[in-house]
């Protein structure tokens, strides 16, 4: 009969995968992990004649492919040559053809990060003066779809198979070596071994496709496979299946020939394959964890050389703690007997591993958000938080599961000793009984010879005392005894494979009588339930960390889009403020210009354009500038009208570096005033 506590704890087991699911979705599409910094030209702005090229500037490193930089003319035809290059120092470049005309054009771009996420996006520029474009601005795609969808579900799996795999195979090394032949616990790491080359396979099939285009037409295109072999990420995914091989001789070796010193007693044989399993399978257990570390956030940003074997070292102790977890959970509710030494020895394992992941992430977290405010202010830094409380509540259950560990370990000998015999006794009793009725009716009541329902129900019934070793009704084996009854029938073959699955039965019965005879284990079981039901949560949290841009290029990202992404070669700083004052023909837009974008004297250029790309002749128009960082402002500029649509002033001096704050003030009638601010970063 199942205890209120456990049917109040599975409910929510399966709703945890649910929720891991969810917050597993909810990370895709992936967030762009490179900024797009700026750009010559600039975004919005407006240049008297046709550059040679566009030149883009990310905050890392990109990875182009065949048309990952476009620029379209205002009739969506190709403007560029379709050559790309890149140019050092984070700047690629893409040829115009000559002659190009006035109006608007489109530059898109689709290239992959260096911690190996699609990034995607779109602005404008003109030549000679804005026109109507026929390019539509739609959103980003890369990493999207359902293809993206697919992927992240990949790389969810890859993880939590790399956790019981080198989780549960470290348990078996380090903490109950006789749990190597137990056959739940050799299913846990074979399957975790199936499940990484499943997820790793899948994600090979699929990045080309997420990648680019995000099709399913293009899973099985063999060009784009050809290209994601030759960059970093098929380049460690490759290196992972490789690995994957090497893994599997150790699961062989593991599950074959150790078991077997074990049964045949060799002792020193099996302690020097221990000793060579374990190097041998730290070694390839470092090699697979690295495959992320080489091609995922560590590998890019500061200070990688410390990075990425930080990265390693953390994925190590997480698949150490969660994984031996799951071995744990597998073997209390599935192995016929689990010592108290093999929880006592994974009690300090799992201290250690928490203090390594603990460790390394907190540098790993300074490392990926930087500020205190990004902790609040981007998706990277909720999801941490999100991830810390998880991590604090499994370190809650483990606190109450080490209680039980502790008690489970000093429960007194005796009073198991006097169960597992009383257990014992009872199967013996059980098993004559069963047999005696199966010679007479063979399952006439309908249940199945030697099932436990079966052994339950005899052992009600029967009239032997179990307690007294002498009884004749209580033999060692029931084979014995249906020896005795009935010589000629104990030969049969059938009447053989029938004793064989009682004895199974009995043997099965009485193992977990003695399993759960002890009421700690109980409750350690039901601990160590909760603690592996928050860190199937944990682990679908972690995997969509991993997928979110980190917090130190979210903020770079958002102060480039609100700055107008800052001087590049030399070009003005630029940015454009869109306006509405309700009134008749009162929306537009205003396009502030700085040159050289510097501390001390500029030049202000104002274009003001209608809604429809025309130029607006306003009534009035003003400007005033503040730096709230050095309490500064507001500094008011009054520009002079040149023609319809454009204003300037010279001298406008902005004496500190810093983020500016202007302020335009827009009249467009007598009644009709609106003022709109943008920031821009000076100096």
């Amino acid at each position: 009969m199942r205890s209120s506590a456990a049917r109040l704890v599975r409910p929510l087991l399966c709703v945890i995968p649910l929720l891991a699911v969810a917050l597993l979705l909810g990370a895709v599409p992936a967030s762009a992990h490179a900024a797009l910094l700026g750009s010559d030209p600039k975004k919005d702005s407006v240049v008297d004649s046709a550059p040679e090229r566009v030149t883009l500037t990310f905050s890392e490193d990109v990875g182009l492919s065949k048309g990952s930089l476009k620029v379209l003319d205002p009739d969506g035809r190709r403007a560029d040559n379709g050559e790309e290059r890149g140019l050092g120092q984070d700047r690629y470049a893409v040829g115009l053809h000559a002659g190009l005309g006035d109006g608007t054009y489109t530059v898109t771009y689709q290239v992959v990060s260096a911690d190996s996420h699609p990034v995607a996006g779109a602005f404008t520029f003109s030549i000679g003066a804005p026109s109507k474009t026929k390019v539509a601005l739609a959103g980003t795609t890369a990493g999207g779809g359902p293809v993206g969808t697919l992927y992240g579900i990949a790389r969810y799996i890859s993880y939590a198979g790399f956790v019981l795999l080198a989780g549960a195979g470290a348990f078996l090394l380090a903490c109950w070596q006789g749990g190597a032949g137990v056959r739940p616990l050799q299913r846990l790491v074979v399957g975790g071994w199936l499940t990484l080359t499943a997820g790793t396979l899948l994600q090979l099939l699929l990045r080309g496709s997420y990648t680019t285009t995000g099709a399913f037409g293009d899973v099985l295109d063999l060009s784009l496979m050809g290209e994601v072999l030759q960059t970093k990420s098929g380049a460690a995914l490759v290196s992972r299946l490789l690995l994957l091989a090497t893994a599997a001789l150790f699961i062989a070796v593991l599950f074959g020939a150790f078991v077997r010193r074990g049964e045949e007693g060799q002792a020193d044989a099996r302690k020097d394959l221990a000793f060579g399993l374990t190097g041998g399978g730290a070694i390839v257990a470092a090699g697979i964890a690295s495959t992320w570390a080489m091609a995922e956030h560590a590998s890019t940003g500061i200070q990688t050389g410390i990075a990425m074997p930080v990265d390693v070292l953390h994925l190590l102790a997480v698949a150490t703690w969660l994984g031996g977890l799951a071995a744990l959970l597998t073997a209390l509710y599935t192995a016929p007997e689990l010592p108290a030494s093999a929880v006592r020895r994974f009690s300090p394992v799992a201290f250690g591993s928490v203090v390594v992941l603990v460790t390394t992430g907190t540098y790993q977290s300074w490392r990926q958000v930087g500020t205190w405010s990004a902790l609040t202010g981007t998706d990277y830094g909720r999801l941490l938080l999100v991830k810390l409380a998880l991590v604090a509540l499994l370190l809650g259950a483990a606190w109450f599961s080490r209680r039980w560990t502790g008690r489970l370990t000093s429960a007194p000998a005796a009073e198991t000793t006097a169960g597992a015999a009383a257990s014992t006794a009872t199967a013996a009793t059980t098993a004559t009984s069963a047999t005696s009725a199966t010679a007479g009716t063979d399952g006439a009541d309908g249940s199945e010879p030697g099932t436990e329902e079966g052994a339950d129900r005899t052992d009600s019934t029967a009239p032997a005392d179990p307690a007294d070793p002498a009884d004749p009704a209580d033999p060692a084996d029931p084979a014995e005894a249906a020896e005795a009854a009935d010589p000629a029938e104990a030969v049969a073959p059938e009447r053989a494979a029938q004793l064989a699955r009682q004895r199974r039965a009995v043997a099965v019965a009485r193992s977990k009588r003695v399993r759960d005879a002890d009421p700690h284990r109980a409750r350690l079981r039901r601990s160590v339930l909760v603690e592996a039901g928050v860190a199937v949560v944990l682990l679908a949290v972690a995997t969509a960390l991993s997928a979110t841009e980190p917090a130190r290029t979210a903020e770079q990202s958002a102060a480039a889009g609100e700055t107008g992404g800052g001087p590049t070669d030399g070009q003005p700083l630029s940015v454009t403020l869109p306006y509405d004052t309700g009134g008749k023909d009162g929306r537009g837009q205003v396009q502030l210009e700085l040159d050289p974008g510097r501390t001390g004297g500029n030049e202000l250029h104002a274009y003001a354009r209608t809604s429809d790309g025309g130029p607006a002749d306003l009534p009035e128009l003003k400007l005033a500038f503040t730096l709230k960082a050095k309490d500064l402002g507001p500094l008011a500029v009054t520009p002079e009208r040149v023609v319809a649509g454009h204003w300037t002033a010279e001298g406008v001096q902005l004496p500190v570096a810093g983020d500016w704050r202007v302020a335009v003030t827009v009249r467009t009638s007598d009644i009709d005033q609106i003022t709109v601010y943008k920031t821009m970063k000076i100096g």
